[in-house]
Order: C-alpha cells, then structure tokens, then sequence
C-alpha cells in the first residue's frame, strides 16, 4: 500500500474551488474535512488517484495541477519546507527533497541527474498511468516550481518541463505556468534546470538553521525506515509460513524474537495490521509466481497458502479483478 501527504489531497480540493464538494472527496479518502491540515497525516495512494479522477469526472481538470501547485507554500511541508528554505542555494533545496521526500510519500522517489550544464529533477513513481497519477505528478512538478519561486531572488524558471503522458487538448496554460516548454510524451516525468539557476543563492538560506533541521529530519526519517524495515520482516517471515496455511501472528511475532502483543503493537503504531499484510504477502507472492511459467496454478495456491485451487482463484479475483489464468496469459504471452 503507498502512501501520500494528506495536504496534496487538501489542496487538489482547494484549487478545485467551487466546481466541486470538497468536503465529500476528502471525506470519500478519510480524511475530516474539518480538521487542520497536517502533511504527516497520509492517505492511500490509489484513494488519492480515484478522488482526482473523480474529480476529474465533475469539472474540467486541465489546468488544476497548476493550481493546485502554485499554491503550495515551504511552511506546509513542515521541517522539510523549512529546510528548503534554509538551504544555502536552490540546488541543495532539490537535494532535500531527493533525501527526504520518503517523509511526505512512500510512492515517489527523487532522483537529481546532472547533465550538459543542467540538471534533470526526475519524478520517479511506478504503477499504472492513469488519470489520477498523470494529475498528481503533474502538481508535483508544479509545486516544485512554485517553492523554488519563493525562495529564489531571481524569477525562477526550469529550461523544460518533461511528462510521459500525453498532454491535454490545450497546453497553452502549462507552458504559461512553468515559463519553458513543456514537453509530453517525454521518457521521464522531470524538471531540466539550468545549473546558474540551482547557483541562485536562496533568499532566506541559513547554514545554522539548515544543520538543526537536517538532524531533525534525520530523525523522522530513521523512525519512517525502522517502520519499513518491520513491514519487510514481517512480510517475509510471513512468506516463508504460507506453504504451511495461513500463519498466526503468535508464529510469526515468534520467528520475528518479538511476542504476539509486542508485535501487534509495533506494526499498529505504523499503521500497520497483521491480516493485511498476510493479504498483500500472498498476492504480491501469487502475481510473481504467475509471472513465471515454471509454477502450475495449483501449486501456487499451495505456496500462497490455500487448501483449494478453488479458493485461491476467487481470492485473485478479488485482488486483481482477474483470474489467475487470464493474468498469466497477459504477462507470458508474446
């Protein structure tokens, strides 16, 4: 399950306007449309996706990204906004966010690539190109632009602006926003820049507040880690007991040195339960098994845990909407 910063969810919403029941949507994704927003509060990617789709379904969406990015402000992101702002220059702005953005989403990672006097701030984010994710990656980069406006003290603008997805029927208003041309159908999601413009030195950059923020985030992150290094060991420990049925969390805690409450109470402080990822072990196990022509149905079913063909066939199609013949032919097939 990936996650994303409640805020970028607040302020699609927001940017939506009046088009649109934004307390409806947030409420639709959990979230109490009443309450302040807090960045650490996270929701489900894919509820994040459909919420924007179906926004999508309301209103025209074109430009929404755009503005749902330039209203982005350094201090909604909390100790990370701040040490953007803190940095000595925009290119160690970037930097922190390539470090540490794992604080706001578990589905995106940053990579900075320098090139032939520019440097390429790429989005990288896995999964299906639907509607929701082409939104979100293209408010990503919108954001990115409107924080590194308001810490440059030159009028900041990236060389090009680079989308994998086809773009809208009129991209006049994107080309307005970033001030470079935009470019869809491209092979990254990415921001070029110029290395004199990551030079700039930041208007409020602070080597002493920096130091204290980046011990912080240190800090935050390592927690964040210690949750997906737990995940991970449980995840496995519960694949090495599928052959053997279904596992109880007393096992598994056992296997992990932990006792069942110790565990239960870990994984809970992440935000994390036993039977769900018992359910994402086998389907994770099962999709990759099905992936590989070596393994028969029935002895996938075994491996993942169940006592019948039968069972694990409703099961898969209730992961995926498939069945696990039809998800195999479309994956080994030519």
């Amino acid at each position: 399950m990936g996650l994303i910063t409640s805020l970028f969810a607040r302020k699609m919403v927001a940017a939506a306007g009046s088009a649109v029941d934004g307390d409806a949507h947030l409420s639709a994704i959990g979230l109490d449309p009443c309450a302040p927003c807090d960045p650490k509060v996270m929701v489900r990617d894919t509820d994040y996706y459909g919420m924007l789709e179906r926004i999508a379904d309301e209103t025209d969406v074109t430009d929404l990204p755009l503005r749902c990015g330039a209203s982005m402000r350094c201090d909604e992101y909390g100790a990370l906004g701040l040490a953007w702002k803190a940095a000595p220059d925009l290119l160690g702005s970037f930097r922190r966010v390539e470090r540490y953005a794992r604080l706001w989403t578990s589905v995106v990672e940053y990579e900075l690539r320098p090139g032939d006097g520019t440097v390429l701030f790429i989005l990288n984010r896995d999964g299906p190109r639907r509607l929701g994710m082409r939104l979100s990656n293209e408010a990503t980069l919108a954001s990115a632009v409107s924080l590194a406006r308001q810490v440059s003290p030159a009028r900041f603008a990236p060389a090009e602006v680079l989308l994998r997805h086809a773009g809208p029927a009129e991209t006049a208003a994107h080309e307005a926003y970033f001030g470079c041309p935009v470019r869809f159908g491209a092979e990254l999601d990415a921001l070029r820049v110029a290395d004199e413009s990551l030079a700039q030195r930041n208007a409020l950059g602070d080597r002493g507040i920096t130091r204290f923020l980046l011990t912080h985030l240190d800090a935050e992150l390592s927690e964040i880690e210690g949750a997906e290094t737990l995940e991970t060991r449980t995840k496995d420990a519960i694949a090495r007991s599928l052959s053997a049925g279904l596992p109880k969390m007393a096992d598994i805690a056992r296997d992990l040195g932990l006792s069942a409450r110790s565990l239960h109470r870990r994984l809970a402080e992440r935000g994390l339960r036993f039977q769900t990822l018992t359910e994402q072990t086998r389907r994770e196990l099962a999709e990759g098994m099905l992936r590989d022509d070596r393994y028969s149905l029935a002895e996938i079913a075994f491996l993942t845990g169940f006592s019948e063909q039968s069972a694990f066939t409703r099961a898969f199609k209730r992961w995926v909407g498939d069945t696990p013949a039809s998800y195999r032919r479309g994956r080994i097939d030519p």
